[in-house]
């Protein structure tokens, strides 16, 4: 998803919340530190961040510029969103900036991608995916298309089109992942 954006040339309000520190280091290995967020996301991405347009806002920051709605952007994606995130952003818990830049891009009527990674789902987290959908979020399961690259479709690829559908949700152009042209065109 940073690739991504970065790739598109956008502008990058970075939130990385405390689960999301436990989730990055136990699945990549990779610490993700207030202090080195640069050379943290520079690892944890495998490139360089020189040239992007990014900030990094802690989570427990509520005074951080995205908690306002005078601070300019244009939406924002929660990618993945942890069943906690979808509900406290559903509720307008606001316990954290994430929860807190969530509401206010839904307050101010801007686009909000919410990627929940949880499957399967309880009644519970259902209803508050269906509160996201019914605020103006746009809720955006990572479920990888298998079209298109069929059984030989590599773990990259099928984050990719995740990622890509997200960034189509957005309305910022990528190539990630080839599109499908109908069968003439397939």
């Amino acid at each position: 998803m940073l690739r991504g954006l970065f790739d598109a040339g956008e502008s990058v309000d970075l939130v990385v919340s405390r689960a999301a520190r436990l989730t990055i280091l136990d699945e990549t290995g990779a610490p993700f530190r207030d202090a080195h967020w640069k050379d943290d996301l520079a690892a944890w991405l495998g490139r360089g961040i020189e040239g992007a347009d990014v900030a990094h806002w802690p989570a427990g920051d509520l005074a951080a510029g995205p908690s306002s709605g005078s601070y300019p952007a244009r939406g924002m994606v929660v990618v993945p969103a942890s069943t906690a995130a979808c509900a406290g952003i559903a509720i307008g818990l606001s316990k954290d900036l994430l929860q807190r830049a969530a509401e206010v891009n839904l307050k101010e009527r801007r686009r909000v991608v919410v990627v929940p990674r949880e499957t399967p789902v309880t009644r519970s987290h259902l209803g508050h995916l269906i509160a996201l959908h019914d605020a103006g979020a746009v809720v955006l399961p990572a479920s990888p298309g298998f079209y298109g690259s069929g059984a030989s479709a590599t773990a990259q690829q099928l984050v990719d089109f995740v990622a890509g559908k997200t960034l189509d949700a957005l309305g910022v152009p990528h190539s990630l992942f080839r599109r499908w042209r109908g069968q003439l065109g397939a």
